[in-house]
């Protein structure tokens, strides 16, 4: 059936749906999960990472708190 429904008909059935299951607050969160966000995370990443290097990363580690294992 769903085959013969358009983008918007399957939209408003799955949201009726979705409400019904989860109610209307947790059907919020359900779709929130899906945003799309802004930015370019690739590009952001690559600048991150741009200022840090092994021997940054490995000091930063040593310095960490460690916790006790007994």
């Amino acid at each position: 059936m769903s085959h013969t429904m358009s983008q918007n008909q399957i939209r408003s059935i799955g949201i009726a749906a979705l409400t019904k299951t989860l109610g209307p607050v947790g059907m919020t969160r359900f779709l929130q999960q899906f945003d799309r966000g802004v930015g370019d995370y690739t590009n952001d990443r690559v600048q991150w990472l741009e200022q840090f290097n092994l021997d940054e990363i490995c000091k930063s580690i040593d310095e960490m708190p460690r916790k006790d294992k007994r």
